[in-house]
């Protein structure tokens, strides 16, 4: 756990460890295909209660006797990015189990622009041309990419994209809420906030409990290893990074989530996710490359 007790990476280290957790996160559609009998608000249940014993597991073996007083400390700028983690972990699922995975996935990919948008008018960010070109690329991207699932959508399914809605929204205050408290208060133990929050939102709607052994160890699997560390890997990351930056390398969850699909459950990808695929890898980058060329004098501009 010391990667998560860094007080700041180097801007390409940031990057990786952004990578790292989008890649984890993109493994949630593939390993939700093998649940047994668990169902929507039983899976957000186990998966936030898991992610929860998890981000414990790692502040007690990270602070030790400080764990608590580092939750405690949290104040109220780490109530609302653990609010807003809640309402992450709550909606993504939700809206999972209302339409399709690709229309839930189109509809977050506009995280960019609104934390772009954010960032501008919170933040005072300065955002550079071509961060808004890779953020209107990659979006034409994933539109592109699920253009064949959104062709018939049902008034249910619009509704689950409505929900699925408070995804991107929720995304973008917390990555504002991390830039701007994130260097002077510890928003890990948030993580810890977001995911009991989404548990006792969705124990009284989870019951009777249905999950098999076999369900159990998926979503545990899913709750330490595609929510809970790719989530603290993400507040790490975020000391080095932009805000418009964070949302565009978080993109790589939308891109890798049909390609496991594919390979772990049988959804062969059609031609528009591979083309709209590609759009999304050049723009991210195209951006990462730019950024590493940029004079230092201009490194205000995002």
């Amino acid at each position: 756990m010391s990667l998560l007790a860094s007080s700041s990476f180097s801007h390409n280290r940031a990057v990786l460890v952004m990578i790292c957790a989008a890649t984890l996160w993109s493994i949630a559609g593939v390993l939700t295909r093998h649940l047994e009998v668990a169902r929507g608000f039983e899976v957000t249940f186990w998966r936030s209660l898991f992610a929860a014993v998890f981000v414990v597991g790692a502040l007690l073996w990270q602070k030790r006797g400080r764990a608590v007083a580092n939750v405690l400390a949290l104040g109220p700028v780490g109530l609302l990015s653990g609010l807003m983690w809640a309402v992450m972990f709550c909606c993504f699922m939700i809206a999972l189990t209302m339409t399709t995975v690709a229309n839930t996935l189109v509809v977050m990919s506009i995280s960019p622009l609104l934390t772009a948008l954010l960032a501008w008018a919170l933040l005072r960010q300065k955002i550079a041309a071509r961060t808004w070109l890779a953020i209107a690329v990659a979006f034409v991207g994933m539109v592109w990419m699920f253009v064949r699932g959104m062709a018939h959508v049902s008034a249910g399914q619009l509704l689950g994209m409505g929900i699925a809605l408070g995804v991107p929204l929720a995304s973008s205050i917390n990555v504002i809420v991390l830039k701007k408290a994130g260097a002077r208060v510890d928003l890990i133990p948030a993580v810890l906030v977001g995911g009991l929050v989404s548990a006792l939102l969705m124990l009284p709607l989870s019951l009777p409990m249905q999950a098999s052994a076999h369900d159990i160890g998926i979503l545990a699997i899913l709750g330490f290893f595609q929510l809970g560390f790719p989530c603290m890997l993400m507040v790490a990351a975020s000391r080095s990074l932009a805000a418009p930056e964070i949302a565009l390398l978080a993109l790589i969850e939308v891109l890798l989530g049909p390609i496991w699909a594919w390979l772990g459950a049988g959804e062969v990808p059609a031609n528009e996710t591979l083309a709209g695929g590609a759009l999304v890898v050049a723009a991210l980058v195209f951006n990462e490359l730019v950024a590493l060329r940029r004079p230092a004098n201009q490194a205000s501009a995002v």
